[in-house]
């Protein structure tokens, strides 16, 4: 998920409270979009950025090069009049190229947890336009707020973006020695050096491996909690990638040590499966009939959980097996899964080898309420 917008005059912020523990920043405009009745799309108290061009730019796009791009919003099948959702804004790649194939009375909100692509957000002009400082996972209040029902189409650009890994100060990456941060939202909640500080040696383990994978976690979490009893505790990029170095005999070829254990600590940091599994059925119930929704993951236990849900929405029937029942009154699908999952080409893997892990998944809304 890597996006890329240009700056420009910032338009103000309005900050709607949605709940205790949810606060949406939203950009404003005195100016409204057209009431959208078919989906319950009042014209809303907050209000968007003018609208001038659909285009966005960027000072650094060969750093900011979108995964799946074309694949992702021609899989949204675009209605020119219809109002879609990007979950995870990023640089701005989906939304300009949704942007560029909605009309007048078209309507995109995108969300992002990242500061600084809220930021970027806000350098869009355009009526059409929404930006809410938000995880995805509050989707469904956010739109309430704004009127907004139902969409025809919602985007999930999972994991972690490149402006994020190559940013040093945010911590994600071991290719820099930095302080360990790795918050997606840098407003709020615990850093990784914050949390290996207090964790027990058991409950790390279990991150390692349930949120990375890996198979040396028993060792590595020992490894760090000794290092952390003999005083030196971790606070760097570059001291957790040295432990952890220490810590495995084996590893991947052309696999830096440290990789399982960074994206373990970054999922579980972020929360990013649990903001998962409470979003996809917000978007099963914000979805109008014959909606599209468009997840790309790029690691095996995001794109099981989008799978999984997808099956069992689409597979509903648990009656057992040889049960009398008329046809007529099986259960009806809610979601129907569009094509195979999708992967990127050889050429875009050759131009952006951080592509490599992606898979796009699709399913479409039914009739069914």
């Amino acid at each position: 998920m890597i996006k890329g917008v240009n700056s420009a005059p910032k338009q103000p912020i309005k900050q709607v409270s949605v709940s205790p523990s949810s606060t949406f920043l939203i950009k404003t405009q005195t100016e409204k979009p057209e009431k959208n009745k078919a989906k319950g799309n009042k014209s809303s108290k907050v209000t968007h950025a003018a609208m001038q061009d659909a285009s966005i730019n960027t000072p650094n796009t060969k750093s900011h090069i979108t995964v799946l791009l074309d694949e992702a919003v021609d899989a949204l099948a675009i209605k020119p009049s219809g109002t879609y959702v990007d979950g995870t804004f990023g640089r701005g790649g989906h939304s300009k190229k949704i942007l560029g194939q909605l009309g007048v009375q078209g309507r995109l909100i995108a969300f992002d947890k990242d500061l600084a692509a809220v930021a970027a957000g806000e350098s869009i002009n355009d009526l059409r336009f929404t930006m809410v400082h938000s995880h995805f996972a509050g989707m469904q209040k956010a739109l309430a707020s704004l009127d907004v029902l139902k969409v025809d189409g919602i985007l999930l650009d999972l994991g972690i973006s490149s402006p994020q890994i190559d940013e040093p100060s945010r911590g994600f990456s071991f290719r820099f020695d930095a302080p360990l941060d790795m918050r997606m939202d840098q407003s709020c909640g615990q850093t990784a050096a914050e949390y290996l500080a207090t964790v027990t040696e058991q409950n790390l383990a279990e991150v390692i491996k349930n949120y990375g994978e890996e198979r040396f976690a028993k060792q590595i979490a020992r490894a760090i909690i000794t290092e952390r009893n003999d005083g030196r505790t971790i606070t760097t990029t570059g001291q957790l990638t040295s432990v952890v170095a220490g810590a495995i005999t084996r590893f991947e070829p052309g696999q830096n040590p440290a990789t399982r254990t960074f994206q373990a600590l970054r999922i579980f940091v972020n929360k990013e499966l649990e903001e998962l599994s409470l979003t996809m059925p917000q978007c099963l119930a914000l979805l109008a009939p014959k909606g599209r929704l468009a997840v790309i993951s790029f690691h095996s236990l995001e794109d099981r959980m989008v799978k999984q849900f997808i099956r069992h929405q689409e597979n509903t029937d648990n009656l057992p097996a040889n049960f009398p029942v008329r046809a007529a009154d099986l259960p009806q699908p809610k979601l129907i899964s569009i094509g195979r999952a999708v992967k990127p080409s050889i050429e875009e893997v050759k131009h952006n080898v951080r592509s490599r892990s992606a898979v796009l998944r699709v399913a479409e809304r039914t009739l069914v309420a």
